[in-house]
């Protein structure tokens, strides 16, 4: 599949870095800590050190840096791309696409007033994958 076949988000991401760990129930990984690329109501893009394989299970907690609660979420991995490296020494970095799953009303309520507020304050809306 090209990526041209993949370009229509049902619900577009906006810029919005935000403090994210990602765990792997049932696997013996740590816990990825990181910040996130891009975020939407139907799921986030991620930068990280390790390949988390497509289609795996994960526990995803999104601190939007505010004054409320973390989001805790399922999620499953839909996509995943390997960053070419620009130098031999550092680590390779792989772009993942996690898609939330039964994102709970008050965590979706609160994710949709959030991404209200940085699209209001100018941020970029992305409709399409790049």
């Amino acid at each position: 599949m090209t990526w041209e076949g993949l370009n229509r988000r049902q619900f577009p991401r906006v810029i919005y870095p935000c403090l994210i760990k990602i765990s792997c129930p049932g696997q013996k990984t740590e816990n990825l800590l990181t910040h996130t690329e891009n975020i939407g109501l139907g799921g986030v893009c991620v930068i990280i050190k390790k390949e988390i394989k497509i289609f795996t299970d994960v526990e995803v907690e999104i601190d939007l840096l505010d004054a409320f609660d973390h989001i805790s979420t399922r999620g499953k991995v839909v996509w995943v791309v390997r960053r070419t490296s620009i130098e031999a020494l550092k680590p390779m970095f792989y772009d993942t696409g996690i898609e939330f799953v039964n994102l709970a009303g008050q965590h979706k309520e609160h994710l949709q007033e959030t991404i209200n507020r940085v699209v209001k304050n100018g941020a970029e809306v992305l409709r399409a994958i790049y």
